[in-house]
């Protein structure tokens, strides 16, 4: 929907609902069980009030309320009260009740306990649409900021991941090895789902795995014979959805934990599992030894960005614990997915 179409649906609402409240307070008005007939005083009197009502509703209140320019409000809107009860006693009483209500003057309190009820209440509700609209707006504005935000954090995945696998392709090329194919197809499968297949804020879960599968497959061929590589998944169904490449970035990390401290002896072991009520369980370990070039990787970006998308999409839904011990790096993340609407 366009800025203009918004603009214009939300003024056609508040036109119905200023026409529907003003109908009603006008017959809250001249209601009168000992009078049925709607006298003509009544009808041009509540005029009166409804024109000052939307003096203060439409120039008051944004010119200088909602502004915080209070002294000039107040200053105005004693001015617009005292301009209402003058018309009505000077004007409206002279022309229907010259030889009696228009004699004398009932005082100020009192004129303005009979005007200040109705546009209280048409500035009143006025004022509540106005705040329940700016809080809309500002719903609004938070949502759009997150979505950008999920989005950029997104963005920074694809050059990330593509980077570091573009190193091991060259790599392999110049070697020429009759893996270089393979690792093409691979990178294609997997790029093809980063771009294409996970454009949404979720996916569907059988999906996801798959994708971590050939992930794991594809950097899996860095390791060749210097290690082992394992990934399980277990009681993953249809039925629920998962915010896209978060659990390949723990994936990632452990290859290049592995790769950038150890030259054999390397393993790393994968296992997704998901429970009755919905909760998967992400668990990675792998095999590093302690070395510098290892402590930039854990603080990388690509952890940053995943525990940011975590903090967005799944707050107070997801718990991660990281530990590393001896030689073991470990990721534990517990994620309360959501079902997928049928």
């Amino acid at each position: 929907m366009t800025i203009n179409s918004k603009f214009n649906n939300s003024t056609t609402k508040e036109i119905i609902f200023q026409v529907l409240l003003h109908i009603v307070v006008f017959l809250f008005f001249t209601f009168d069980r000992n009078e049925p007939e709607i006298e003509g005083f009544k009808v041009l009197a509540f005029l009166n009030y409804a024109i000052g009502a939307f003096v203060i509703n439409y120039l008051l209140l944004p010119k200088y309320y909602y502004r915080k320019r209070y002294l000039q409000f107040f200053l105005f809107l004693v001015i617009l009260i005292s301009a209402i009860i003058s018309f009505e006693e000077l004007v409206l009483e002279q022309i229907f009740y010259p030889n009696t209500r228009a004699v004398y003057f009932p005082g100020v309190v009192y004129s303005l306990l009979d005007v200040m009820p109705v546009i209280l209440i048409l500035v009143g509700f006025k004022f509540a649409w106005d705040a329940s609209k700016k809080q809309l707006e500002v719903e609004e504005l938070r949502t759009s900021v997150k979505e950008s935000e999920l989005l950029f954090l997104k963005s920074q995945i694809n050059p990330h991941f593509l980077f570091n696998n573009l190193n091991n392709l060259y790599s392999y090329a110049i070697e020429e090895s009759s893996k270089t194919p393979s690792i093409i197809l691979e990178l294609s499968a997997v790029l093809r789902y980063m771009l294409y297949d996970c454009k949404e804020k979720y996916v569907a879960l059988p999906k996801e795995m798959e994708h971590l599968k050939n992930f794991t497959q594809l950097n899996e061929m860095q390791i060749e014979e210097r290690g082992s590589v394992s990934f399980k998944t277990e009681h993953i169904k249809s039925g629920y959805l998962i915010a896209p490449l978060i659990l390949s970035v723990f994936i990632e990390n452990a290859f290049k934990h592995s790769t950038a401290s150890q030259s054999h002896g390397i393993f790393i072991d994968v296992n997704v599992s998901l429970d009755e009520k919905g909760v998967l369980n992400f668990e990675c370990r792998n095999s590093f030894l302690k070395l510098s070039n290892t402590q930039s990787i854990s603080n990388g970006i690509g952890l940053q960005n995943v525990k940011k998308r975590l903090e967005l999409l799944y707050p107070n839904a997801h718990k991660l614990h990281i530990q590393k011990e001896q030689h073991i790096y470990y990721v534990h993340l517990k994620l309360q997915l959501i079902q997928a609407s049928l």
